[in-house]
């Protein structure tokens, strides 16, 4: 599942972000292309900050094409789905579980906040797209539901 970090990955996560990565502990999936395309970080960045996104999604490509779902204002339509379809509450709500377990056995945190607005609403499709990435299918329904709307994102190469 979650690959060491080496200089390659490192520089590459640079060259996609703009800036130097914060907090990097693993390369959590790779793109059908060979780079990182998300990573799992730290829960505390290095001066002892709460960073409670245990994954980060870091291709370009990717994070513009979630960009554009968020814009058409899908997620005000998830959260609505939330209060109306039980089984799906449920299912973003085991992974919010999922989130909090996972980012709190590499280092407690205290809170019950995990990421993306989990689970009473949706606020960030690139956390959920990148849990979902990170965890595979199943897991977080709505980072599920982008990438199936998204298709194949990585087909015209690496993004960086």
């Amino acid at each position: 599942m979650s690959e060491p970090v080496n200089c390659a990955d490192r520089e590459a996560v640079a060259a996609q972000l703009g800036r130097p990565p914060r907090a990097l502990r693993s390369v959590a999936y790779r793109c059908p292309c060979g780079l990182p395309s998300v990573v799992q970080t730290s829960p505390r960045l290095a001066d002892g900050t709460p960073f409670p996104t245990l994954y980060y999604l870091t291709c370009r490509r990717l994070a513009g094409l979630v960009g554009r779902i968020e814009a058409s204002g899908a997620m005000r339509e998830m959260t609505d789905r939330l209060a109306t379809d039980p089984q799906l509450a449920r299912a973003y709500q085991a992974a919010h579980e999922s989130y909090l377990a996972e980012r709190d056995a590499l280092e407690p945190l205290g809170t019950q906040v995990s990421a993306g607005g989990m689970p009473g609403r949706v606020k960030c499709l690139h956390v959920h797209v990148a849990h979902a990435l990170a965890r595979g299918p199943g897991v977080n329904p709505f980072g599920d539901e982008v990438l199936a709307q998204i298709g194949p994102w990585w087909t015209p190469g690496p993004c960086a």
